[in-house]
């Protein structure tokens, strides 16, 4: 007989830590911000800010999608 996969290892259990997901969602919101300050007014301030609000969220996504992976 085959054995069944174990389907609850830690690794799946620290990947689901809901802190992970908060980090996520809080790098979504940030880089959302980031692409609507793109379209609101054409400056160079506005838009170098912009940019640099659109890189802190992805960098917050990246953080939290590494985590995953990395468990």
């Amino acid at each position: 007989m085959e054995q069944k996969p174990i389907y609850n290892t830690k690794s799946m259990q620290s990947a689901n830590e809901l802190s992970i997901y908060r980090t996520l969602l809080l790098g979504i919101i940030i880089a959302t911000v980031g692409v609507f300050l793109r379209f609101v007014h054409e400056s160079p301030t506005l838009s170098l800010i912009s940019w640099i609000i659109l890189f802190v969220g992805a960098a917050f996504c990246f953080k939290a999608v590494f985590r995953i992976l990395g468990s």
